[in-house]
């Protein structure tokens, strides 16, 4: 007897962030094109949420296919300690290009959460190998960064990492900077740096992506980076969703005037098509690493760092970024998100739209938990399936991230599914 996919999908996968007792059955996903996603039974769906925030400019876009055969047919991948490559270098160079001024060096990994190991890991021997005793890390409430231990260390503490709890180095949180309160929590935080302990904050910029999409003031973000560097902490920004666009401009630190001093990429980096990991600092943490003591040298690496095959891909990328038409969709899909955002906020289910860039997230209320186990998370869900539409909530928070290139009709389809779903809970 011939067993299909999904038995066999039963049979020997394990799938993320999923309780297999209770969702034993995915989606059958076997193709896409843009930002429609077909089924493997004839039905089509709107990828929503870019396919975990990586897709930018849609699914089979041409450009990176080129750059993937031309690169396989010259080099697929090479070790890299100790040897380079014309594709690493020239990616190198064209995101030192899109960088701050004070930022010139890149160091290749595999994916966001090892871009976050490296900063950390980067930050806290830069200050061991200048003799300085300065260990602890500074994060934000309510913060993601990650599935590895480090990440994992720096992000909140809650339901999600309690079996590793006791394993954790520590860290010292700082508060939510809410509305009327970032001043306090600016108090907050430059008396934890007066401890003069500190190596480094790190922050996801503007918004916190897994948090529910909750978004902070760039003048708080700016005031906040100005005291790391008045008390010389490190300032590490995670702009592995909130680059390449999302928050409204390329960066989220272009909306700012303090510069970081490291940069963790991913996501976005390859258009959403391979996994690849970028962190890059500056040359004052580059030549704390020179010595000739060769255990002062950064002494990480991973089998597939700057895999050429990548590189090549994220080389694409870049040439489409550059090009007038994405910062027009931005631009295009920011507005749409604005009207949509003034015509369902009085909405009697919604205790806030949150809306940065080409994310709107509205957060509805819920009273049984505010979190991403919230009841109403499923229910969202499979309403939007039916809808033709791959959402997936952060609990009671359903958000929209769409590629950039997704079409104004899409857009309305996926604002009308919204709306649906809000009538649903008005009939209930």
């Amino acid at each position: 007897m011939k067993i299909s996919l999904l038995e066999k999908d039963a049979k020997y996968v394990w799938h993320p962030f999923t309780q297999m007792q209770k969702h034993p059955t995915p989606l059958v996903i076997e193709r896409a094109k843009g930002t429609v996603l077909y089924a493997e039974d004839g039905k089509e769906y709107l990828d929503c949420n870019s396919s975990w925030w990586v897709n930018i400019h849609g699914h089979g876009h041409p450009a990176f296919k080129k750059a993937m055969i031309r690169q396989y047919d010259q080099l697929d991948h090479v070790l890299f300690a100790g040897v380079t490559h014309p594709k690493a270098v020239e990616l190198a160079e064209n995101i030192i290009q899109l960088m701050p001024p004070s930022i010139s060096k890149v160091f290749f990994s595999d994916n966001g959460s090892t871009a976050i190991e490296v900063a950390l890991k980067m930050a806290i021997q830069y200050w061991y190998n200048k003799g300085t005793v300065k260990t602890k890390i500074v994060a934000l409430d309510g913060a993601y960064h990650g599935d590895t231990f480090g990440a994992m260390s720096v992000s909140q503490r809650d339901y999600f990492n309690e079996p590793f709890e006791n394993l954790f180095f520590q860290v010292d949180y700082i508060d939510f900077p809410f509305e009327n309160e970032e001043e306090r929590v600016l108090k907050q935080a430059s008396k934890i740096f007066k401890k003069k302990d500190v190596a480094a904050l790190i922050l996801e910029p503007l918004i916190q992506g897994s948090s529910g999409m909750r978004t902070y003031s760039s003048t708080f973000l700016n005031k906040l980076m100005q005291l790391a560097k008045e008390n010389n902490v490190l300032i590490i920004l995670d702009e592995i969703m909130t680059g390449f666009g999302r928050t409204g401009s390329l960066f989220a630190f272009n909306q700012v005037d303090t510069e970081p001093d490291i940069v963790c990429l991913s996501k976005g980096l390859t258009g959403g098509i391979v996994p690849l990991g970028l962190t890059v600092t500056t040359n004052d943490i580059f030549d704390a690493f020179l010595s000739d003591e060769t255990q002062k040298a950064f002494l990480h690496g991973h089998s597939f760092t700057a895999y050429a095959l990548a590189c090549a891909i994220a080389c694409a990328n870049i040439e489409l970024i550059k090009k007038p038409k994405f910062s027009e969709n931005i631009l295009r899909i920011q507005e749409k998100h604005g009207a949509f955002k003034t015509k369902i906020e009085k909405n009697p289910f919604i205790r806030e739209v949150r809306h940065l860039g080409s994310i709107i997230a509205i957060e509805l209320i819920d009273q049984t938990e505010k979190s991403y186990f919230a009841s109403i998370r499923d229910t969202a869900y499979y309403f939007f399936l039916n809808e033709g539409l791959l959402i997936r909530p952060c609990g009671n928070v359903i958000f929209l991230n769409p590629p950039i290139t997704t079409k104004n009709k899409e857009l309305k389809k996926m604002y009308a599914g919204i709306e649906k779903f809000l009538k649903f809970l008005t009939d209930k």
